[in-house]
C-alpha cells in the first residue's frame, strides 16, 4: 500500500475537522449540507461544501476508510493538483446529478426533497479512477473476504448503486443513501479519465 499522499491527508483532516467542529452547529452543518435549489435554504456554496460534511460517525469512517485505502495511489498517478481537481469535480458532479434527480421527482412525484451530505460521490469518482489505472488489482469487501480484480470489483458497486438508485432497494447501504449522487460521481471520475488518459490506457487490461 502507497504511504499517505499530500491531498488525501489534507482532505482526510478536513473531513473530521468539519465533522467534529459542527456536532454542535447543526444550523451551520445544514447551512453547509446540499439543500434542494426550490428551497429557500439552499445556497451556490452547498455544491461544494456538501461533500465535507457528514450524517454519523459511521458515515464519516466509511468514506474515510474509502479516501485513505483508494485515494493516495491515484493521487500518486495524477499529480496532487490534478488529484484535488479530480476529487472536487467528482464531487461536484455528484450533486449536479443529483439536483437533476430531484427535481424530477419533485415536479413529478411531489416529493419532498432531504438534504444531502456527504464525500460519497467525490469517492465514487476516485473508485472508477483507481479501477481505470490498476484493474488488475485484487480488491475484498470486508463482509466478504474474496478477492475481486478492480475490473470486476468496481463495476460491481456501481451496478449495485444503479440498482438501488432504481428500484429503492438499499444494499450493503442505508435506505437514505443517495445512490443517484454516487451514479453522478463515478460518471463524472470516469469522463475526466478518459479525457485526460484517454491514449494512455491499454485497454486488453480489461479483459
Amino acid at each position: 500500500m502507497n504511504r499517505l499522499s499530500p491531498i488525501v491527508k489534507q482532505l482526510l483532516i478536513i473531513n473530521i475537522i468539519f465533522y467534529f467542529g459542527t456536532q454542535n452547529l447543526l444550523s451551520i452543518k445544514y447551512a453547509m449540507s446540499l439543500n434542494f435549489p426550490e428551497y429557500s435554504s439552499f445556497a451556490v456554496w452547498q455544491i461544494f461544501t456538501h461533500m465535507f460534511m457528514h450524517g454519523n460517525i459511521q458515515h464519516l469512517l466509511f468514506n474515510m476508510f474509502a479516501l485513505w485505502m483508494f485515494g493516495s495511489s491515484v493521487e500518486y498517478m495524477l499529480g496532487s493538483k490534478k488529484f484535488l481537481f479530480f476529487y472536487i469535480s467528482s464531487g461536484f458532479g455528484a450533486a449536479i446529478i443529483q439536483i437533476i434527480s430531484n427535481y424530477y421527482n419533485y415536479f413529478f412525484f411531489m416529493e419532498r426533497i432531504p438534504i444531502m451530505l456527504g464525500a460519497s460521490g467525490a469517492i465514487m469518482g476516485v473508485l472508477v479512477a483507481f479501477g481505470m489505472f490498476f484493474p488488475q488489482r485484487k480488491l475484498m469487501l470486508i463482509f466478504l473476504p474474496i478477492p475481486i480484480k478492480a475490473k470486476y470489483f468496481i463495476p460491481g458497486i456501481i451496478f449495485l448503486d444503479l440498482f438501488s438508485a432504481i428500484t429503492g432497494t438499499a444494499i450493503f447501504s442505508p435506505s437514505n443513501t443517495a445512490f443517484v449522487a454516487h451514479l453522478g460521481g463515478a460518471l463524472t471520475g470516469f469522463l475526466v479519465m478518459y479525457y485526460w488518459k484517454r491514449n494512455q490506457f491499454n485497454k486488453n487490461r480489461w479483459f
